[in-house]
């Protein structure tokens, strides 16, 4: 027998063993790995998924919170694991800005040791600023910004994280200087906003919508390309004078390199129904998040272009982890 006839009978053998795995899969339990404490849209988005997939299945789906270098801990835990695609990575957008604030530190490679599931959903930053700043829209925000250079704090839940990036964004399209103070996690962010501690604040929509209705502090634009249905008075940053500004905050999931494109296939058929039935996709909204439920391409295809605006950007603007 030719070499390349035992080639092409070797590759239609894995094939068909792949297939096989697709039509048993899953036959044992599957886990998410959120690389976050638990609490917040990242868990919601697991536990809720874990729990109609386990229905679905009929197997044990259960969530695990591998929080810690800045989610570089839980992230290099999937990227280690059998790619098996019993191991499952719950993905937002810091992802996308690891490999410019790590560089060759960062323990995997994102584009690489990953293949992208399912871009599950998407929300909005709202850029909220204390009571008495004396603004009352971004275009006042940015003439106040410039005439008090680096005088003016604003807040993020951490270095690399949506809102931090979405402010040094704004700073980059503006030409604005601001000092950054770094908070572990949004409820001490917004409580230093309420306190006046900080000036200024991009945070994900749900996450402030009720402070702002309490009249606690201030809206003056989000971060979308459309007005969020939460906020709809809202204007966007780029309606308000900063064109081309947007900053999508999307969570997805991805799984190990290498797993079988069937059962890529079935997790993302699964995960996509589970997604799209009505009592999610009302759970979600009312958090602010409009489910997305793509393709693993779109969503691949998202991640490499979110990789690379932001290791553009971390570059430009000299981030560093604080």
């Amino acid at each position: 027998m030719g070499m390349f006839k035992k080639l092409a009978l070797l590759c239609i053998a894995c094939l068909a063993a792949a297939g096989a795995m697709a039509q048993t899969f899953p036959d044992h339990q599957v886990r998410f790995v959120v690389p976050y404490p638990p609490g917040g849209f990242n868990d919601t988005l697991a536990r809720v998924s874990a729990d109609k997939l386990g229905k679905m299945w009929n197997q044990p789906v259960v969530v695990e919170n591998k929080p810690g270098g800045n989610t570089t801990v839980g992230n290099n835990f999937v990227a280690k694991s059998p790619a098996d695609g019993y191991t499952i990575l719950i993905t937002p957008l810091p992802f996308s800005a690891l490999p410019g604030l790590y560089g060759t530190q960062l323990p995997y490679d994102a584009l690489k040791d990953f293949t992208p599931l399912v871009w599950a959903g998407s929300t909005q930053n709202a850029l909220v600023v204390r009571n008495d700043l004396p603004v009352s829209n971004v275009k006042e925000f940015i003439e106040y910004a410039k005439k008090n250079p680096g005088k003016i704090n604003y807040g993020s839940t951490g270095s690399g994280s949506s809102n931090h990036l979405s402010m040094e964004l704004f700073m980059k399209m503006t030409g604005t200087k601001m000092q950054h103070i770094p908070y572990k996690g949004s409820a001490p962010a917004v409580t230093a906003m309420i306190a006046g501690e900080i000036d200024a604040l991009f945070d994900n929509v749900p996450n402030v919508v009720n402070q702002i209705k309490a009249g606690k502090m201030k809206v003056i634009g989000v971060s979308g390309l459309q007005r969020s249905a939460l906020l709809p008075d809202a204007p966007t940053v780029a309606e308000s004078g900063v064109p081309g500004f947007e900053v999508n905050v999307w969570f997805g999931m991805q799984v190990p390199a290498g797993t079988p494109k069937a059962v890529v296939d079935k997790l993302n058929r699964d995960i996509v129904q589970v997604l799209k039935e009505p009592d999610v996709v009302k759970r979600f909204r009312d958090q602010g998040v409009e489910v997305v439920a793509s393709t693993p391409a779109e969503f691949s295809k998202l991640v490499h272009s979110e990789v690379t605006k932001w290791t553009q950007l971390v570059r430009e603007a000299n981030i560093r982890i604080e």
